[in-house]
Order: C-alpha cells, then structure tokens, then sequence
C-alpha cells in the first residue's frame, strides 16, 4: 500500500498509530524509516512501562532488511519512504535496493510517501519504484492520498504559499494573504533565537533550524561551547545539535540547531529557519549553489563527480534537493515559522512577499503576519 501526503497531513501520527493497533491484534509489526531521528522520539516516548529491548526491537532502520526472508513479518509500516536508499550499510555496499528489501520482508508493507521532501542524491524513493517491485511479487497493490493539512494551522494555503515564494511551483498563492499562520521575517538571527526561547518555555516544542552550510566536526559533535554556525555581521553564533542527546525533546537543546537530518518527520509548534548562503535572490529569481553546502553534509555527496559528467543534470537535481529542504524545514512548525537568510536580498524578497496585499494597520483578529524588524517603520 502506497499512502501519497504533504508536509502535516498525518503521516507519521498514522503510522504510530498503525503500529500500536496492529501489535494489539497479535500481528508482528515493525515501524521503519530511512531518519533515526523519529525513531529515536517515538521510542523514547513510548519507553517507562515496557522494557527498553521491546520498545527498541520495533523501530528499525530501513537497512535492516537486506538478509530478511520472504514475508518474515506481518507488516511493516515504512515512514518518509522518499528517504529509501538503493544500498545499506555505512559504506553503501550492502543488499540490492531497499524498496525491494521491505516488499519481500512482510506480508503486507504501507508506505507513506511526499516525493517533494527526497532531500539527498541517495533517496530513490517514489511512487513509482514501489509499484515496480511489488508488481515483480505479484503483490496486490492499495493506493490513497492523505489531503487534509494538520500542520501549519491547517493551512493548505501556507504550503501553496511556501511552494510559490520558493518557486518549486507557481500556485494561485502568490501572495500571503488570509492565511491564518505566523510567520515572521526577522533582520536579526539573535532576535529570532530569542523570540523561539520564549515561546520554547510553554511547552518545550520550539527549536531552531538551518540550512546545513556550515561544517559539523565529528569531534565536536558533544562539545556545547564550540559553535558550528557562524554568522559575524551579527556576531551572532551557535551549535548544531549535539549528538548525546535527543534534540527534538531534549530540555537543554533550544540553543542547538538542527538539520534536516535531525528535523525531518518530526514537527514543533514554532521552528526559526537559518536559511544559508546556498539559497539567494538574483534579479528577482530564488537560486540555489550546491557549493555553499557544508562539505560534512552527506545530502549531495557524489554531485561534482556527476557535474563533470552532465552539468545541467546535476545543477537540476541539486536545485531540487536544497528546495525541498527548506520546503521540509519550514514546514516542521504547527503554529509558526520565523525566517532569517544570510543573504540580505532573500531576507527583503520573503518581506515583500509577506507584505503582498496586506494592510498592516487592519489585520483581522487571529491573522498574526508580519516582518520583525522595527515596527516604527510601519
């Protein structure tokens, strides 16, 4: 079964919830995705009245497969199926293609996908390869679309909006307007952190996300004073997210930021993007460089090889991934999105097209858009 769904049409919340129903029908389930960031949430979450063990033997990679035997498990629940690899293993050398893997592992195998948010040369999965190989099985195969929007205030204009303003696609959106969701504009990457640490005292569901343009050191990767992420105009610095701990629920890890690989499939309530210099405004276009990416960053991995061999193909598809990472990471937040760009012509390009049509002085109630920046100047 193939399950098609946006960014906060309840994918994941779905999943878990199959999970839980189809173990207490006596089936041998599994919840499994390519991110051990959701993995690791869920099962925290799910951890005090069964032991560790349990709990963890239901989570699994999607490179866990590769020696499985035909149809050794009831079902397996795959999220962010876009996130499948063709290969396992740390070195990319194990099993034949991941997508074939979990077909011939389980009875019957859901996949919930969003091709729109295949963030790296590797994932490979799509609609499309899943019906291939469970058509080589003779599977019976169950489509179905997920349409409602749970997520950004259950704005479906938002999404359309953010597709537009990111030029994915031209949508009827071009302007943000009626949109019932905050997003705000800020000048100041210290002003952003600190309204995400206000609002992070409520509930513990606000962090800070970026762009991964900035180098990740493994042997600083636990050390709280060094800081990844430099930005000197504002003198202005933090770290990535530690790797001790569990950033997404952590109580300390407010002043980390995460990265896709850490943000992804999961949501907050309020997220601060640090949109970095691979994406920037040039006469009026939203262009992206894959050479300001961090070179620690596996996403585009193999992408220099493949622009000596076809130039325009690996600008393409380059293009595509840093887009839906921003598209993915600006859309992890229920209630609200604060943006800051390092370049200053992006920052002015997203504050014109908040003010589209908009008449700052008459918002209607409940409407919270704005540019956060001096409100003496409107």
């Amino acid at each position: 079964m193939v399950i098609e769904g946006g960014p906060g049409t309840g994918k994941s919340v779905m999943a878990v919830n199959l999970l839980v129903n189809l173990i207490n029908q006596g089936l041998m389930t599994l919840y499994v995705s390519k991110n051990s960031a959701p993995r690791d949430v869920y099962a925290s979450k799910l951890k005090g009245t069964i032991r560790k063990t349990e709990i963890d033997n239901l989570f699994k990679g999607s490179g866990s497969f590769t020696e499985s035997k035909l149809n050794e498990f009831d079902v397996i629940i795959v999220d962010e199926a876009h996130r499948l690899n063709e290969k396992s293993g740390f070195y990319g050398n194990q099993g034949e293609n991941q997508v074939k893997e979990l077909i011939r592992a389980s009875k019957f195998t859901l996949f919930f996908i969003d091709e729109n948010q295949r963030v790296t040369l590797k994932d490979i999965g799509s609609k499309d390869l899943i019906i291939k190989y469970a058509q080589e099985f003779e599977a019976e195969i169950i489509t179905g679309e997920l349409v409602s929007q749970f997520r950004c205030d259950g704005s479906d204009a938002y999404i359309a909006w953010l597709d537009d303003v990111l030029q994915i696609r031209q949508t009827a959106n071009n302007d943000y307007y009626g949109i019932d969701y905050d997003i705000r504009v800020f000048d100041n990457p210290h002003k952003m952190l600190k309204e995400i640490e206000t609002l992070n005292q409520i509930n513990n569901k606000s962090r800070m996300l970026a762009g991964y343009c900035w180098e990740w050191p493994t042997a600083e990767r636990t050390n709280t004073l060094y800081k990844d992420i430099v930005i000197p105009e504002h003198n202005f610095e933090i770290s990535w997210n530690l790797s001790d701990n569990i950033w997404a629920i952590d109580q300390n890890s407010v002043n980390e930021a995460g990265c896709i690989h850490t943000a992804q499939g999961l949501e907050f309530d309020y997220v601060g993007v640090i949109i970095g210099p691979d994406m920037r405004l040039e006469n009026g276009e939203v262009i992206t460089d894959y050479e300001k990416r961090a070179k620690t960053d596996q996403s585009l991995k193999g992408i220099k090889k493949k622009a000596k061999q076809n130039p325009s193909e690996a600008k393409r598809v380059a293009d595509q991934i840093i887009r839906n990472t921003y598209r993915t990471l600006m859309t992890r937040g229920q209630k609200g999105c604060f943006i800051y760009c390092t370049d200053p012509n992006l920052n002015k390009y997203f504050k014109d097209r908040l003010k589209s049509n908009q008449i700052y002085d008459n918002l209607s109630p409940g409407l919270d858009m704005q540019v956060a920046e001096d409100k003496e100047s409107y």
